[in-house]
C-alpha cells in the first residue's frame, strides 16, 4: 500500500468514525426532544467538543496528505470528498446542540402532543438518512446515496405537517414559545436531511467524477 492509500484509508476510518458519533448525537437530540430529558441534553451540547476534535483531525490530515504527497485524480477527488463530507458532519453535529439547547429552554412546557410526535418522528427520519448516506459513501453506492433524495421528501413532509399543525396551536399563549422555539428545530432536523443528501452528493462525485445537486433543494455545504 502506498503513502498516498495509507493515508487515504486512515482518513475514510476517521470520518467514519466522525458519522457514527454525530449519528449517536442526533440519536441523543431526538431522544432528548421527545422525553424533555434536559440531562441528556446537556450530554448532547457537551459531546459535540468530541466531534469537533475529531473534525479538525480530519481536516489537519487532508490538507497534510495534499501537502506532502501528489494525488492522482481518482484519490484527489476522494479527498475533496471528504473535506466536504467532515464539513457537513460537523455542520449536523452542531444542529443537534441548537436543538439540545432550545430543549432545554422549554423543557417545563407541556407541549402539544401531535406536533411533539411529528417531530421526533422528523428526527428519527433525519438519523436514518445520515446512517444510509454514510453506509453509502462506504460502500461506494450510487444507488443507496440516491434514495436520499425519496427519504428527504418524507422529511419535508413532516416539516409541513408540523407547521400547517402548528399554526392551529398558537393563539394559545402557553403554546406560544414553545412553537417558537420548537419551529427552529423542525427546521434544524430538516436542515440535517439536506446535509445528508449532500453526503450522497459527494458519493455520486467521488464514483462519477461529475457533480450535480439531486434536487433543487440540495444546499451548498456550509448553509
Amino acid at each position: 500500500m502506498s503513502l498516498v492509500d495509507e493515508g487515504l484509508s486512515k482518513i475514510e476510518a476517521d470520518l467514519q468514525e466522525e458519522g457514527q458519533r454525530v449519528l449517536s448525537a442526533v440519536q441523543g437530540a431526538t431522544r432528548a426532544l421527545g422525553e424533555r430529558d434536559a440531562e441528556l441534553a446537556d450530554e448532547v451540547i457537551l459531546f459535540d467538543d468530541e466531534i469537533d476534535g475529531l473534525f479538525l483531525g480530519i481536516e489537519q490530515k487532508i490538507q497534510a496528505l495534499l501537502a506532502l504527497q501528489t494525488p492522482v485524480a481518482r484519490d484527489l477527488r476522494l479527498l475533496l470528498a471528504m473535506l466536504h463530507i467532515n464539513l457537513l458532519l460537523e455542520r449536523t453535529a452542531d444542529g443537534c446542540v441548537t436543538i439540545a439547547k432550545l430543549t432545554k429552554l422549554v423543557q417545563d412546557v407541556d407541549p402539544d402532543p401531535a406536533l411533539a410526535d411529528v417531530l421526533v418522528e422528523m428526527g428519527e427520519r433525519a438519523e436514518e438518512m445520515l446512517r444510509v448516506a454514510m453506509d453509502s459513501f462506504a460502500r461506494r453506492d450510487l444507488a443507496g446515496a440516491e434514495s436520499l433524495v425519496d427519504l428527504d421528501e418524507l422529511i419535508d413532509r413532516s416539516n409541513r405537517r408540523f407547521v400547517e399543525r402548528l399554526v392551529d396551536v398558537m393563539h394559545e399563549p402557553a403554546m406560544r414559545e414553545w412553537g417558537l422555539r420548537m419551529v427552529v428545530v423542525a427546521r434544524t432536523l430538516e436542515r440535517i436531511g439536506d446535509r445528508a443528501v449532500d453526503i450522497g452528493e459527494q458519493t455520486a462525485y467521488l464514483l462519477t467524477a461529475e457533480f450535480r445537486e439531486f434536487t433543487d433543494a440540495s444546499h451548498p455545504a456550509g448553509a
